[in-house]
C-alpha cells in the first residue's frame, strides 16, 4: 500500500491551497483518512480526520479555514485550506488505515510529507 500527496506550495497569507492524497496498493477497504501536520520545533498533530461515512474531526486551529473530504471511489483524501495563516506552516502528512487483502486487521499508512508554507 502507497500513499502519494500532492499540492504543496508557497502561499500568502489569507490564500488557500488544496492537498490530495491518493492511496494504492492492496487495498480491501479504508477506515479513516486524514491529516497530519508537523511545523519545526513542534510534535506532530493531527490536523483533520474523516471516517468512511464521514464522521470529520478537526483541529480547533483550523475550524472555519479548513475542509477535509474523501472519495471513497478514488480512495483519495483532500484538504482544502482557506484563509492560511503563517503559523499553518508545516509539513503536511496525509494517512490512511488500510485494510489489505492480506491482512486482518487495518494499519495506519502514510504519505510522504508536503511542504506548505504561509509568508508573505
Amino acid at each position: 500500500v502507497q500513499l502519494q500527496a500532492s499540492g504543496e506550495g508557497l502561499v500568502q497569507p489569507g490564500g488557500f491551497l488544496r492537498l490530495s492524497c491518493a492511496a494504492s496498493g492492496s487495498i480491501l477497504n479504508i477506515g479513516s483518512m486524514g491529516w497530519y501536520r508537523q511545523a519545526p520545533g513542534n510534535k506532530r498533530e493531527l490536523v483533520a480526520a474523516i471516517t468512511r461515512d464521514s464522521n470529520i474531526n478537526y483541529v480547533d486551529s483550523v475550524k472555519g479555514r479548513f475542509t477535509v473530504s474523501r472519495d471513497n471511489a478514488k480512495n483519495t483524501v483532500y484538504l482544502q485550506m482557506n484563509n492560511l495563516k503563517p503559523e499553518d506552516t508545516a509539513v503536511y502528512y496525509c494517512y490512511a488505515a488500510v485494510k489489505s487483502y492480506s491482512g486482518n486487521t487495518y494499519l495506519n499508512y502514510w504519505g510522504q510529507g508536503t511542504l506548505v508554507t504561509v509568508s508573505s
